[in-house]
């Protein structure tokens, strides 16, 4: 290193001189031209360069410190950029014509839907339903081990069949169908591991009862409100906004909430959130160590045992997908203890005190004992046969008890009180070992709460997403919009009062192309209410519903 014994003064002081370090010719002349910023900014760059190689020359060093404390700040800044910034991933070099696939990435964790996610669609009330608009929607996921090696189109016509061929190939010319964010120009890409696929969908949701949902107890630590019957929890299957995790969120601006307990979507009653994770894992202490206590209410069918009967049959899941369980030496073990409060020559208020948290545990324990729940949509219907499944006695294997359950419903057009689609079903029973298949993808979670089935009161499940129902002829009619250059936006155009209008109609959707009957308000209650949930620190009841009272009569 040199030294410049009569450098120009930059500090300010006419009569300074001292000398300054000169690390290269460039310096050395920037400095004889006066450029002050110059000489400032090589300094910088090759102070940084010298620290990085562990060369550290006592002039350079002398140097920095006469400088003041500004160089010393500035690499100290850089100090914090090199340390913050991710290092590149090392590209792998490709094969000639091998196409590239980004690294996975990182998924957000946390339980709270954003404000992007309430804002998707809005609400409108009709004929006492809440209705949800049609929106757009990502479904989302990265590629299976069994889908590597094989081509999109392959994929679809094998896993997603629910669908016809020309649905994506309309969805891929719209711009709908991204593989790693890139539009899909051609079906018969091969796929490989970690392919990311997104599948923008105009999506309908079924709709539930108007009846608002009542916060019972709102503090620092919970949230615990009265569900409505035919409302999920959290997002599930069909169901997205109309859930109480979303219409909290929306109506009440009460966010980021934990979901301490689940009720099944038909069951009514207590249901608690807890605001922050400790308190979550305190009170889910509990439930894991059966510390809570729940007493339930519901009216059967028949004149009940005036004495207390406590049930302990096995409870085996049929079916996640339809929602359907039955008494089997191969399920799991489960205790159920019922009185009866009364009785008005028809039917029976019975008081359910279940002592685990098995799916539809109460209700299929009431089947088994031969006293239903008056309007159960699943346990008192036909398809179990003559006595109705009493004592466990169907008569039907699992296959064909599924098939009689969704006849019964298709004949009264009330599939969706089962939460399903025709679709769902069709899907299910083409591709038995493709999983959550009746989507083109199905939800990575990015969401917070992942988007399992409706069907656990207690416990999660696996529910597919929704899929639009065609009519026979829609192969040709999606076969003429390939060929047409305007396919629609995917932006929600829906406006925010009133009726459905034309403008939130998407010219791919098949249910948009569907007019399906509406059921009663009536339809979407059951019989069966969470009454009270009791722990160590918290006692929390509800007001009995109207239907358990000792006079009602339906």
């Amino acid at each position: 290193m040199r030294s410049v014994a009569a450098a120009p003064n930059y500090g300010g002081a006419a009569s300074r001189r001292r000398p300054v370090p000169i690390g290269c010719a460039a310096l050395r002349h920037a400095l004889r031209q006066g450029r002050a910023g110059a000489l400032w900014g090589a300094c910088l760059r090759s102070a940084v360069r010298s620290r990085d190689r562990g060369v550290r020359s006592r002039s350079f060093r002398g140097g920095m410190a006469e400088s003041g404390p500004g160089l010393k700040a500035a690499l100290e800044n850089v100090d914090e950029e090199k340390e913050t910034a991710a290092p590149a991933p090392k590209k792998r070099r490709l094969a000639a014509g091998e196409r590239y696939v980004p690294p996975p990435r990182k998924l957000r964790s946390g339980v709270s839907f954003s404000a992007a996610h309430f804002a998707e669609t809005s609400y409108y009330f009709e004929g006492g339903l809440r209705k949800v608009r049609p929106y757009y929607y990502d479904f989302r996921t990265y590629c299976k081990g069994r889908w590597v090696g094989r081509s999109l189109l392959h994929v679809f016509s094998t896993e997603f069949r629910a669908q016809p061929l020309a649905y994506y190939r309309a969805a891929a010319r719209a711009g709908r169908l991204r593989l790693n964010e890139e539009p899909v120009q051609d079906l018969d890409i091969v796929l490989k591991n970690n392919d990311f696929l997104r599948n923008t969908v105009h999506r309908h949701e079924p709709p539930v009862t108007a009846q608002p949902i009542q916060i019972l107890v709102e503090n620092d630590e919970v949230v615990v409100v009265d569900k409505p019957s035919s409302l999920p929890v959290h997002p599930c299957g069909r169901f997205r906004h109309n859930t109480v995790i979303f219409i909290l969120g929306k109506e009440h601006n009460l966010k980021e909430l934990h979901t301490i307990h689940r009720l099944d979507r038909m069951t009514s009653g207590v249901l608690m959130f807890a605001k922050t994770v400790e308190v979550s894992k305190r009170i889910d202490e509990q439930v894991r160590e059966r510390q809570l206590e729940k007493e339930y209410v519901c009216r059967v069918v028949g004149e009940f045992p005036e004495h207390e009967v406590v049930c302990e049959e096995p409870i085996l899941v049929v079916s996640y997908k339809v929602g359907v369980c039955r008494v089997d030496p191969k399920g799991k073990c489960c205790k159920t203890i019922f009185q009866r409060l009364s009785y008005n020559g028809k039917s029976s208020v019975v008081k359910c005190l279940p002592r685990t948290g098995r799916t539809h545990q109460i209700r299929v324990h009431l089947q088994y004992l031969g006293y239903p729940i008056v309007n159960d949509p699943i346990y008192n219907m036909e398809a179990w046969g003559p006595e109705k499944g009493k004592g466990g006695k169907i008569g039907k294997t699992d296959e064909e008890l599924l098939k009689a359950l969704v006849e019964e419903h298709r004949s009264k057009q009330s599939l969706d009180i089962l939460g399903i689609s025709e679709e769902d079903l069709n899907s299910n029973a083409e591709n038995n070992d493709s999983g959550n298949s009746s989507g083109c993808t199905e939800p990575v979670q990015t969401d917070p709460i992942s988007e399992n089935s409706c069907l656990a009161e207690d416990i999660k499940g696996s529910e597919t997403e929704e899929v639009a129902a065609y009519p026979l002829n829609f192969n040709t009619n999606l076969e003429t919009l390939e060929k047409n250059t305007e396919l629609g936006s995917c932006e929600n155009k829906g406006r925010h009062t009133g009726e459905k209008s034309s403008e939130e109609r998407d010219p791919l959707c098949l249910e948009c192309k569907i007019t399906r009957q509406d059921p009663s308000p009536k339809e979407l209650v059951m019989y069966l209410h969470a009454l009270r949930y009791k722990g160590a620190e918290f006692d929390y009841c509800s007001k009995m519903p109207e239907w358990a009272m000792e006079d009602w009569e339906e």
